[in-house]
């Protein structure tokens, strides 16, 4: 017994200082962040701006990996699992705090499996229906929701998404039928909104004004609790349909596997900030349609806990079932 204490303690003796100089050396390697939805939606330009600020910073490659399925569940369960040295993040949006209420098979959980790096902002989404749908503004489609045999499609971009969010407390509180139909990104679900084969979608703004200006959809209302500067005249839902708890965005923010090394993490987070602080990359967050917010580790970890209390509520309101 006593020599395995002894040999234990050898063990920790030669390991600690290898473990502070790899530290200290942080980055010495390629960074991976992860996104869990498909290239070329909003997560993932998100993903890709802060990879190319953070490679030219560190001088090392900072790579974005597309891992898809399960509405971000598969993405951020190998992330869960990977080694927690810094070199594999998660860029997260709604889905990471909702994912776990709406899926038994998820064993990882967002405030107890990650650390926070930093928050970035929030990204309204804009309710959006195809020009085919008999509805000029938001209370006319909840109207037409009402009076309609069968209940109105809304794609989006997986289960737990923003997307998917918006569209469940919209039937909540205007108390409408709504179909949910998932898709694995953002892109596959507009697709099929331009085609007509889903008559609406929660959008992200960034991707929805580009559709609305060249008159492929039409933009009912924005989601957040306040206009968007990139679409001043659209109103929010709240005002719109007379709906005034009605409030969804899409978050971003970068975390890591929760037993991180706290001098990783508050490396990645000083320096991320210094990032954020740039106006050329304040200017490219407003091109996505960010309202623009950073936030420090410790803000971000306790926003993410507050939205996946706040869901929880409304998940279990409408009498979802984890599947």
């Amino acid at each position: 017994m006593k020599f395995a204490r002894l040999a234990a303690a050898c063990a920790l003796a030669v390991t600690a200082p290898t473990m502070a100089a790899a530290q200290d050396n942080y980055p010495s390697k390629p960074i991976k962040i992860v996104v869990p939805f498909s290239a070329g939606g909003i997560v993932d330009s998100v993903a890709r701006l802060m990879g190319e600020q953070l490679s030219a910073r560190y001088g090392q490659p900072v790579v974005v990996e597309n891992r898809t399925g399960a509405g971000g569940a598969i993405g951020t369960d190998y992330v869960a699992r990977a080694p927690a040295d810094g070199y594999t993040l998660l860029l997260v949006s709604p889905s990471h705090a909702v994912a776990p209420i709406l899926k038994k098979s998820i064993t990882w959980n967002p405030v107890r499996d990650f650390k926070a790096v930093a928050g970035f902002g929030i990204v309204p989404n804009i309710i959006v229906v195809n020009p085919s749908v008999p509805a000029q503004t938001m209370a006319e489609f909840i109207e037409l929701a009402k009076k309609s045999d069968q209940p109105q499609t809304y794609s989006s971009a997986g289960l737990g998404t923003s997307n998917h969010l918006s569209g469940e407390l919209l039937a909540q509180e205007a108390q409408i039928k709504l179909m949910h139909v998932p898709y694995k990104g953002q892109t596959d679900a507009l697709n099929d909104l331009v085609a007509g084969r889903v008559a609406m979608m929660p959008l992200t703004a960034a991707l929805a004004i580009p559709q609305i200006q060249a008159g492929k959809l039409r933009g009912l209302a924005v989601t957040t609790a306040t206009r968007a500067k990139a679409v001043p005249d659209l109103p929010t839902v709240a005002e719109a349909a007379g709906l005034p708890d009605y409030e969804v965005g899409t978050w971003f923010g970068l975390v890591a596997p929760a037993a991180t090394p706290a001098p990783v993490l508050g490396k990645l987070a000083e320096d991320v900030r210094a990032i954020l602080d740039k106006p050329e990359v304040q200017a490219k967050f407003a091109a996505l349609g960010t309202e623009f917010a950073p936030q420090s580790p410790q803000e971000f970890d306790a926003f993410v806990a507050a939205e996946y209390d706040k869901w929880s509520k409304v998940i279990k309101q409408a009498g979802i079932e984890a599947d």
